[in-house]
């Protein structure tokens, strides 16, 4: 079986789809809400900064301003150290800078600002960079009137995004081991799921085998359990139908077996009268008849599929010797018995019956003085042998035997029958007929009844 038609597979597939695409969204947006997270702290230290700067501004005199108290983080003081600030009075037209911009300065938009508000910002920075920028505008009193200072605090965006990518870095092995571990719960919960899918098959099987006769509907899920109901009331339609094709067949053989009857009678009138060509044309042609009818009916009478019961072997074949001892061909043999107690096969006792008898009559027909039938299991079938210590077949022979319709003697028209409906029953569930030399000198039927049946 291929793996893409596995319901496993496929279930699994899907889930690790649905995993993958759940772990890649909740990346993407952790990592999302973490940067903005992260903005959103580094803009309330940017506001700290600000406040700080704020708070340290002074005027002299002479109206010129001067900052009292640097803010304490010493990436101000590093140069191009990633934090900056810078103070435009419009007013006097002058600039402080932190030490940190060294000889550049702070490209901030022209924008109406007022007293009081704080806009946010991206400009370009030192030695190429991006910086995020806070800035608001005060008003600072001096002895030449109010001075409108803008203030300004920014820091590189590469700190930011290094703080990201960190996190993102550190998440990525968490959201791995959260993949493996809903996988591993996706493939319990496939399993449990596939339990009573694995029930029903099961239950199929052991009808199949001979071990149970119908699906177990007890302690089935909901949904399953309608194909519990289809598959039983498609076994007992099933068995109803074979008991009517069954009682078809009786019908049929007690419909013809009168006609038959009388059409001997006619036959002996016929060779009284002297007409023995044309009384012998007909009784072979009756004869012929009766055959292709006894074959139809036998194959007719044929359980479809395995026997839902394990048969024992023993009884029957004990059964078989003693009628064949009774007759003028058996009553002189050695039939001897050779199956041990044990032994069951899936197959219908009637259609075993048809099997083991007609190998074993005809191996009487044959036979000088002994025949024997034997059994054993293997590990995938029950094998059975009947011997005998007639004639034989040579190679060519049990060649031409089993490929014209299975005649054993062309002279015998019962010998034939008894072969192809054995070969009929055989066929029936899944097993083989074949013949060799017997140990005994003579002809040995092979038959192997496979302990599984196969699919079909």
């Amino acid at each position: 079986m291929r793996t893409g038609r596995s319901l496993r597979f496929r279930l699994f597939a899907y889930a690790a789809l649905v995993v993958a695409a759940a772990l890649l969204v909740t990346g993407f947006s952790l990592s999302a809400l973490f940067a903005r997270h992260l903005e959103r702290r580094v803009g309330q230290e940017l506001d700290t900064h600000l406040n700080q700067i704020t708070g340290g501004l002074r005027m002299d005199a002479n109206s010129v301003l001067s900052l009292g108290r640097e803010p304490v983080d010493p990436r101000f003081q590093s140069v191009f150290g990633g934090l900056y600030w810078q103070i435009d009075d419009a007013t006097a037209g002058t600039q402080l800078r932190s030490r940190s911009l060294w000889d550049t300065f702070l490209e901030v938009p022209v924008d109406e600002l007022r007293p009081g508000e704080t806009h946010v910002h991206d400009t370009a920075g030192p030695l190429a960079s991006e910086l995020l920028v806070h800035e608001t505008m005060v008003l600072l009193s001096a002895p030449d009137g109010d001075h409108r200072l803008r203030i300004s605090v920014a820091i590189d965006r590469a700190e930011i995004s290094a703080l990201s990518t960190g996190f993102s870095r550190d998440l990525a092995p968490v959201l791995l081991i959260l993949g493996g571990v809903l996988l591993l719960g996706f493939l319990f919960q496939i399993g449990e799921g596939l339990k009573p899918v694995y029930r029903v098959l099961s239950g199929v099987s052991a009808i199949r085998s001979g071990d149970s006769k119908r699906l177990d509907a007890d302690g089935v899920p909901r949904e399953v359990a309608p194909l519990v109901e289809e598959v039983n009331a498609l076994l007992d339609a099933q068995d109803l139908a074979i008991s009517r094709a069954r009682d078809r067949a009786a019908n049929l053989a007690h419909g013809l077996k009168t006609p038959l009857s009388a059409l001997a009678a006619d036959i002996e009138r016929l060779r009284a009268k002297g007409d023995t060509q044309i009384a012998n044309d007909i009784a072979e042609l009756a004869q012929r008849m009766r055959r292709h009818m006894e074959r139809e009916l036998a194959r007719a009478r044929l359980r479809h599929g395995r026997s839902h019961d394990k048969t024992p072997l023993k009884p029957i074949v004990d059964g078989i010797l003693r009628a064949l001892k009774r007759t003028p061909a058996g009553e002189e043999l050695d039939l001897v018995c050779g199956v041990s107690a044990e032994l069951t096969v899936p197959v219908d006792p009637d259609d075993l019956h048809e099997l083991i008898g007609n190998l074993a009559e005809n191996a009487v027909r044959f036979a000088r003085s002994r025949v024997t039938v034997e059994a054993e299991r293997t590990s995938s079938a029950t094998l059975i042998r009947i011997s005998d210590d007639g004639p034989g077949l040579d190679p060519a022979g049990i060649a031409s035997a089993l490929r014209s319709d299975r005649r054993l003697d062309q002279s015998d028209l019962g010998a034939g029958l008894g072969l192809a409906i054995s070969g009929d029953v055989v066929d029936s569930f899944g097993g083989q007929l074949e013949l060799g030399a017997s140990p005994l000198g003579g002809l040995e039927a092979r038959i192997s009844i496979p302990l599984v049946s196969p699919p079909g």
